[in-house]
């Protein structure tokens, strides 16, 4: 069984028993106190350059000799640190022994010259989810559920920086995820909302189901 945990703001990891895969490690304020040494992962996930999203993933990396997969730019600027990484870029796909990886756009700034923010949708524990990382909404999110069967998106709600929940409903609208999982909100006043109004938005006008995953907290997908 694929398990999510949630440790707060866009950082999250998916066990299928096995593997566990580490996505954007901003750790600082988690509720769980958790820090870089705390943290077990394989892999580990960066959607772009920003601090709290880029976080402590070097650290983390070197703590577990875990293999960073990101955009060309932050994977070399990775390996330049003498940690392992697997450099790809948007629209394009990689089999790992975990499984696989497609790397999405994501419109926003990438935070490191010459890059571009992205997301991912990863097949592992038998599930396909998508990591939209900090993004607007987009008429290709359409296509992305064309070209993946996605089972659990994960949708930033925030506003200010990325889309806010009336974006994001119609996100979950284009690509017809059967379960949503809100994230990137109430980290700061700034991008303050309310879960539980999306999710009554988005299951009432939509055919997904929203599931409010509480910081610290574990779900079985």
């Amino acid at each position: 069984m694929l398990q999510f945990h949630y440790i707060h703001h866009s950082c999250f990891t998916l066990n299928d028993g096995k593997t566990t895969l580490l996505f954007d490690p901003y750790l600082d304020g988690n509720p769980e106190g958790l820090g870089p040494e705390d943290i077990k992962a394989d892999v580990i996930f960066v959607s772009h350059y920003h601090g709290d999203h880029l976080g402590s993933a070097y650290a983390i990396a070197k703590a577990n000799d875990a293999l960073l997969v990101s955009t060309a730019e932050i994977a070399n600027d990775a390996a330049s640190h003498s940690l392992r990484s697997y450099a790809m870029h948007l629209g394009g796909t990689h089999r790992f022994p975990f499984g696989r990886v497609r790397i999405t756009p994501a419109f926003h700034g990438s935070g490191i010259a010459g890059g571009h923010a992205c997301g991912f949708i990863v097949e592992f524990g038998g599930k396909t989810v998508y990591f939209a990382g900090d993004t607007s909404v987009f008429g290709d999110m359409a296509l992305l559920s064309r070209l993946e069967k996605i089972d659990v998106a994960l949708l930033p709600i925030g506003d200010n920086f990325t889309m806010g929940p009336k974006d994001a409903r119609l996100a979950a609208e284009l690509l017809a995820a059967p379960l949503v999982i809100p994230i990137h909100y109430n980290t700061w006043p700034v991008i303050a909302q309310d879960p539980a109004a999306f999710k009554r938005d988005v299951e009432a006008t939509t055919h997904s189901k929203v599931e409010v995953v509480e910081e610290g907290s574990t779900l079985d997908l």
